[in-house]
């Protein structure tokens, strides 16, 4: 965005005059995010994305180090939701977020209807994403393979809620550094489960018994449907192979802990 020499010296100005009604405590909060400021964080935007322009590269990185200014925990889906919705629309993006009961998209950027993931495991693998809780799938009959199917049309019925899908990673989780990466996962790759019969795990103590659908393609496996049952009874997404999905962006920040925090 074009800086207003002006306007930036008024801000400055502002926030100055701010700053001597607060406490000693209150101006200790505020040293801290100052401090963490001066560390820059390694950005990387894939030139071929139409989500991220260098104004989002840059404010949303500088969310992710106001986050990590006071957390080591990585961002959850409802702060990504929310910081993702601020810089995009501060950014000149049109973007509005879905109401929070709704049980299909999360957010329209640019009029198109996105479901947001994230996904921070702790043994979590770069080459390959994982989607602990893609869906619920509710209450409803789960027996055999027959059923999986239904469960698996159900899938692809709220999937038509949505045009794109994006997963915010956690790679790297230190005391000094967080690494993340925003990832696109073609509904067309997903879709592909339609063409492979789904198989139930009938020596599972588990009730309902899981099942699994895994799609191959050149004897490779390309990724799997996993039906979890039990009592959340959920879909999970598991093995997807990054290399077919698309990496908007990258950001590498660098964490100065707070003074009384122990790294």
């Amino acid at each position: 965005m074009p800086i207003d020499p002006q306007a930036r010296a008024a801000k400055i100005k502002a926030l100055a005059q701010s700053l001597t009604d607060l406490s000693e405590s209150q101006l200790d909060w505020m040293e801290g995010v100052i401090r963490q400021f001066t560390i820059d964080p390694v950005l990387k935007r894939n030139p071929a994305s139409d989500l991220i322009t260098d104004c989002v590269l840059e404010m949303f990185g500088d969310a992710l180090q106001i986050h990590h200014c006071f957390s080591r925990e990585a961002l959850s889906k409802d702060r990504f939701e929310y910081a993702f919705n601020r810089v995009l629309n501060q950014c000149g993006i049109e973007s509005t977020l879905a109401d929070k009961c709704n049980p299909g998209h999360d957010i329209t950027i640019m009029g198109t209807p996105f479901s947001l993931k994230t996904q921070a495991d702790r043994d979590i693998r770069r080459d390959f994403l994982h989607i602990s809780k893609f869906m619920e799938l509710g209450k409803g009959q789960w027996v055999n393979e027959e059923d999986l199917v239904g469960l698996r049309d159900r899938f692809f019925r709220h999937m038509e809620a949505y045009d794109r899908i994006l997963q915010l990673r956690r790679l790297t989780d230190s005391a000094t550094l967080q690494e993340y990466e925003l990832v696109e996962i073609p509904k067309a790759l997903l879709q592909k489960s339609a063409n492979c019969p789904p198989l139930m795990n009938h020596t599972s103590r588990q009730t309902p018994k899981p099942g699994r659908c895994s799609v191959i393609e050149h004897g490779r496996l390309v990724f799997e449907l996993y039906f979890d049952g039990g009592t959340e009874r959920k879909l999970q997404i598991q093995k997807l192979r990054k290399d077919l999905c698309f990496v908007h962006a990258e950001w590498g920040i660098r964490r100065i802990p707070l003074n009384a925090e122990v790294a």
